[in-house]
């Protein structure tokens, strides 16, 4: 558990730089220039991603109780939800439909819909620390992301077709499917319905 909290410091930590201490990076970016801030900023990313999912497979193999017990049918919920999350993480890397438009931050909203859907099903002590980590982090960066608008630092994506909406919506459920047909259980190691188990 301790390394899972220390991996998660680490990991969100670097995605709270410009929220937190905003001059450390301005001041990064002065001294090694934009794309090398950028290349640093990725590959430590990437790393201490790399380290949350080792932490956390770690602490899944420690004798850890459970702080609370989902109630039946909460996995049914959860998958449910996920649906709608991978549908706004696609729609957040494609020109504005009415999902981006309207949501305005749709990664964010699919990290906090991700983060709380499993909170729902699962009430391990590890798997509470990750999900309700990543809940938290969201909720900040959501704020931050209004402040940064009313101050002007950034703008909101202007609709541009509906045709997006759809394809959102057609990769979304792809990848959904794929997850609760077998990739899940291959990466994390179990199946998001357990009647799905092998």
């Amino acid at each position: 558990m301790a390394l899972l909290a220390l991996s998660l410091v680490l990991f969100l930590g670097l995605h709270l730089i410009r929220v937190v201490v905003p001059g450390f990076r301005l001041a990064m970016i002065d001294k090694l220039g934009k794309p090398v801030w950028i290349a640093f900023h990725s590959i430590a990313s990437i790393l201490t991603l790399v380290f949350v999912a080792y932490a956390f497979a770690a602490a899944r193999s420690e004798p850890i109780g459970m702080l609370y017990n989902p109630p039946a049918g909460m996995a049914h919920l959860t998958v449910t939800l996920m649906l709608i999350a991978v549908i706004c993480f696609v729609a957040g890397f494609l020109p504005a439909g009415h999902i981006r438009a309207k949501t305005k931050h749709p990664v964010v909203l699919s990290v906090k819909i991700w983060a709380l859907a499993h909170l729902l099903s699962n009430g391990e002590a590890y798997s509470v620390l990750l999900f309700a980590a990543f809940l938290a982090w969201g909720v900040i960066l959501r704020i931050s992301l209004k402040r940064r608008l009313r101050r002007g630092e950034i703008t909101l994506p202007v609709f541009v077709s509906a045709k997006y909406d759809l394809y959102a919506v057609v990769i979304g459920v792809i990848v959904w499917a794929l997850m609760i047909w077998r990739v899940h259980e291959w990466l994390i190691g179990v199946a998001p319905l357990p009647m799905l188990a092998s």
